[in-house]
């Protein structure tokens, strides 16, 4: 752990950027502490797609998957709401 004031982080960036990828670097700044540290490589990071992926549907999908929802509520809601009122005429 190493910790550099603003100004000296700004004068040195590439020596503490460099530095950030063995370890954290935090950068103080007035009461304010910030903390540099490597996401690692890239090219590494890349994840082959998992299940979530392969669940997903397309916008379009979505759409007529919800206006089928929407459909089918209205239409529980109007049969309640005749029993309702055919119950109440009796």
């Amino acid at each position: 752990m190493t910790v550099v004031s603003s100004r000296e982080f700004i004068t040195e960036q590439d020596r503490y950027f460099d530095m950030a990828m063995n370890e954290q670097v935090y950068v103080q700044r007035g009461d304010n502490m910030f903390v540099v540290t490597s996401a690692g490589d890239r090219k590494k990071r890349h994840k082959a797609p998992d299940a979530d992926f392969y669940r997903a549907i397309t916008m379009d999908e979505l759409r007529r998957r919800v206006k089928e929802d929407i459909h089918q509520w209205y239409k529980e809601r109007d049969e309640r709401n005749s029993i309702t009122r055919s119950t109440a005429v009796s």
